[in-house]
């Protein structure tokens, strides 16, 4: 009983500040958050709902060597950037895989990358945050950039695409290969400049665990 007691309190708050969060929502007439919270709501009641102990992550993490490949790829202003100099630098970069019309994980991934953005400006930091297409036939600069806005995108995070070739290859650098986009799956991977190394977090993090990544690597 007091395990169910628990769960039924975790759940009952995250109820609560869903429906806080959609009545903000529906006042301003914002659909786009109103369905990113909803995903939020069913990710945090699966983990508020699930048998594990308490220190136990909802996600793999691991330290991996990638070789950034030499491609060019396009941001979502139509400016040509190299993926090699983006990605390399003194800050940490974060990396992700996404679509301009996905409405599964990306969503959740993207509504991880702003609240980031939000949590490291309110203490005065900026993050470098960098998604990849993995649909380039499709996401165009006008479809990223519309993407980006409806997230409130900061300056900082960019959304890149290329050719079919491009993206594949990239995809293959970075041990994500996603050869039809439906079967997309939840990554984010964050590059130490300290080590050339990159932390590869598989699975759905809660913001507190994705900002503890990111200082970890950070070393704030």
């Amino acid at each position: 009983m007091p395990g169910f007691l628990g769960v039924h309190l975790r759940v009952s708050a995250v109820n609560t500040i869903f429906e806080s969060r959609i009545h903000r929502c529906l006042m301003k007439n914002s659909f786009p958050v109103i369905v990113t919270s909803l995903l939020f709501m069913i990710m945090a009641i699966v983990l508020a709902s699930s048998p594990v102990q308490a220190e136990s992550k909802s996600y793999k993490r691991s330290v991996e060597k990638y070789t950034i490949p030499n491609v060019v790829l396009v941001n979502q202003d139509g400016k040509k950037v190299r993926l090699q100099s983006i990605l390399k630098g003194d800050t940490p970069v974060v990396v992700d895989f996404i679509y301009g019309t996905c409405t599964t994980i990306c969503p959740v991934l993207s509504a991880g990358f702003l609240n980031l953005q939000n949590k490291l400006a309110a203490t005065g930091h900026t993050v470098r945050l960098v998604s990849i297409t993995i649909d380039p036939e499709n996401d165009s600069p006008k479809v990223m950039n519309a993407y980006l806005k409806r997230f409130r995108a900061k300056p900082g995070w960019d959304f890149l695409t290329g050719s079919r070739a491009d993206i594949d290859t990239v995809m293959k650098a970075f041990n994500a290969y996603i050869p039809d986009k439906m079967s997309h799956y939840p990554l984010n991977m964050i590059h130490s400049p300290k080590d050339g190394t990159w932390v590869r977090l598989f699975g759905l993090l809660s913001s507190r665990e994705f900002l503890a990544e990111y200082q970890s690597v950070a070393g704030k």
